[in-house]
């Protein structure tokens, strides 16, 4: 059997699944919580008080505007100086439901204010009180609208995810970074790294594709 085969038998191929639980680990809750908060987020934002909207609208414009490398270190490295203390994979993770939740909540405040207003004063004519409107008539249609751009943002945070180990939080590009660190085999292990990403992607793509279309309404499909 050949050096090369070898290498990517017993080294790299090993290191890199290692590194692929671990970023499916971050991805999947990531994408999940960081929806269901940016649902909240928009809606608050959206729906809110002047104060409310102003304090959603400040921490998304924050967020938004800080590299999410810096959202990272500051969480893992400068939080244990006030008494808050995060494991390596706590601190991705953290980092990467705030970030994702912020940019969701842009899509989901879109498609929220796209809702006809009559809708809303039609469900209240009907005695729905304004917080079951959102939750059964407004959000259900605002989901399936901003559905495309969420998809989008997931595709971004597999690809972001690649960060996590900037707080040594050993994922897929870390355990790359190290077996080629190791190696000095630069061009074959990056190779394979980017493969794996574009077979996530690629994935991911298909399923939100899926989801879309179980999503739409009969009549209502884009053509």
């Amino acid at each position: 059997m050949s050096l090369d085969l070898l290498f990517f038998q017993e080294e790299l191929l090993p290191a890199l699944n290692r590194g692929l639980v671990v970023s499916l680990a971050l991805i999947i809750p990531a994408s999940l919580i960081g929806f269901v908060f940016g649902v909240v987020l928009g809606c608050t934002r959206t729906y809110g008080s002047r104060f409310v909207k102003k304090l959603g609208d400040a921490f998304t414009a924050l967020v938004r505007g800080v590299p999410l490398a810096i959202q990272l270190m500051f969480i893992y490295y400068a939080l244990p100086k006030l008494g808050v203390f995060f494991e390596p994979y706590g601190a991705a993770l953290t980092s990467f439901i705030i970030c994702t939740s912020a940019y969701q909540s842009e899509y989901i405040r879109g498609a929220l204010l796209s809702i006809h207003k009559g809708q809303i004063q039609a469900a209240k004519a009907l005695g729905f009180t304004p917080l079951k409107t959102i939750l059964w008539i407004i959000i259900p249609q605002a989901a399936r609208r901003a559905l495309p751009g969420c998809g989008n943002e997931i595709i971004y945070l597999i690809k972001y995810s690649s960060l996590a180990y900037l707080v040594t939080c050993m994922e897929l590009m870390g355990e790359g970074k190290v077996v080629a660190s190791d190696t000095f085999r630069f061009m074959e292990v990056f190779l394979a790294v980017g493969l794996y990403y574009l077979c996530m992607v690629s994935i991911a793509t298909v399923l939100l594709h899926w989801l879309e279309k179980k999503a739409s309404i009969p009549g209502f499909r884009p053509r």
